[in-house]
């Protein structure tokens, strides 16, 4: 059964009531609904607690999908915890501050790879900083110079927005894709777009904040040669 991701269509969702339809095999709990993001593109799975009938406390260690077509989540519960039943109503409570920081640095990841305009083979989102990897012939990259740029994209407090487009659609603008390494979230028919007013548009399954201003001061912290053609650029909240 298809979870309905809530956090697709609202990343500022913290908690939300849910039924649970399964347990899996490694002892996942799989909910009718989640706000927890699962592993993905990425950004890492979201931490939390299912709060039980009798007010239990249930910690979640991560959030995995658990089919190739990325439609059912599991949430993994920490060692030892008791898992609800088939059937028993929780409510899905997030670590906000930490899906919140993972939330500004996406999006600060998406205006990295706009002001860096290089096919992206890597990367990966931490709620501190984060990194992409670049297949850049040429490594004359300034750390100052690229931390600049990426302050006057934040400073244009653009809205950041989302749309969905089919696997088709997709499929006739291959242009939109920037990563090599990840492919977008394809398999249900239609493809999330992420916008970034003015600056950025491509497909992604992550979470985002709603205006760059959320983001706050960010600064390459590295540039690093990964092989003949790649370069390491990391980042961070200022």
């Amino acid at each position: 059964m298809p979870t309905d991701c809530l956090f697709r269509h609202d990343a500022y969702m913290k908690a939300c009531e849910a039924r649970v339809v399964a347990i899996t095999a490694q002892g996942g709990v799989v909910l009718d609904r989640t706000v927890f993001y699962a592993n993905s593109g990425g950004q890492p799975g979201d931490t939390g607690a299912l709060v039980l009938a009798d007010d239990v406390r249930v910690p979640v260690e991560n959030a995995i999908f658990t089919d190739p077509a990325k439609s059912e989540i599991a949430h993994v519960l920490a060692a030892g915890a008791p898992p609800p039943k088939a059937g028993d109503i929780v409510r899905a409570e997030i670590d906000w501050d930490k899906r919140y920081g993972r939330m500004r640095m996406h999006t600060a990841l998406h205006l990295l790879s706009a002001a860096l305009p290089y096919a992206v083979t890597g990367g990966s989102v931490g709620d501190t900083d984060g990194r992409l990897d670049f297949d850049i012939p040429d490594a004359g990259l300034d750390k100052d110079a690229v931390t600049a740029r990426l302050g006057e994209m934040i400073a244009t407090d653009a809205a950041v927005t989302s749309r969905w487009i089919s696997d088709a659609e997709l499929e006739a603008n291959p242009g939109l894709i920037k990563t090599m390494s990840v492919k977008p979230p394809m398999g249900t028919g239609q493809v999330r777009l992420i916008e970034i007013a003015g600056l950025d548009l491509q497909p992604c399954g992550g979470t985002h904040v709603r205006r760059l201003s959320e983001i706050g001061a960010v600064k390459v912290t590295a540039i690093e040669k990964k092989g003949k053609l790649n370069r390491r650029v990391r980042i961070a909240f200022a």
